[in-house]
C-alpha cells in the first residue's frame, strides 16, 4: 500500500434509513478521493481525468458500519496492475489517525479498474510513459480483500 491519502468528507445525505452511509455512497467517496489524487499524481493544468478515462469496473468490501460525522474520513490510495491502457487502484477508508472515534477503524477496502480512453475515437489509447513512471510512483500492494486470505 501506499502513503498516499485524502480525507474525504462526508454528506448528511450519504446516510441510508439505518444511519449508516448508504453503499453506493462509499463509491462517491472513493471518486472524490480519485479526482483528488489525480490531479496531484498529474498536475492540476492537465489531469488524467481530463485526457479521458473511464471506470471499467469496481470491487468493494465492507467491513464496518460508517455512520455520519463531521469529521472526513481518510481514503488510502495507491495503484497496481498497470497494463498499457489501463491501471487499477486500491483504496482503504478509515478512520483517521488522532480521531475521537475507534482509531484506525477500516471501513471499506476497494479496487478500481480504470481505462484511458479517448472519446474522439470512442476506444481505449495507450498510456504515455510519464503516465506510467507516476503512476508506479504510487505503487502498492494487492488490496488486502478477506476473499484472499482463504
Amino acid at each position: 500500500m501506499s502513503d498516499y491519502f485524502v480525507d474525504v468528507p462526508l454528506r448528511w445525505s450519504d446516510m441510508d434509513a439505518y444511519g449508516h452511509v448508504n453503499n453506493v455512497q462509499f463509491l462517491r467517496l472513493l471518486e472524490d478521493a480519485r479526482v483528488v489524487a489525480f490531479s496531484d499524481w498529474f498536475g492540476q493544468d492537465r489531469s488524467l481525468v481530463d485526457e479521458g478515462v473511464l471506470v471499467a469496473r469496481h470491487e468493494i468490501e465492507y467491513l464496518a458500519p460508517l455512520t455520519f460525522r463531521q469529521a472526513p474520513v481518510r481514503i488510502g490510495m495507491w495503484t497496481m496492475r498497470i497494463t498499457p491502457a489501463s491501471f487499477d487502484v486500491g483504496y482503504e477508508v478509515r478512520e483517521p489517525a488522532g480521531s475521537d472515534r475507534t482509531p484506525d477503524t477500516v471501513y471499506a477496502r476497494a479496487e478500481t479498474t480504470l481505462v484511458l480512453y479517448d472519446f474522439e475515437t470512442a476506444r481505449p489509447r495507450r498510456m504515455a510513459p510519464h503516465v506510467k513512471d507516476n503512476l508506479l510512483s504510487f505503487g502498492g500492494g494487492e488490496v488486502p480483500f478477506r476473499w484472499r486470505r482463504r
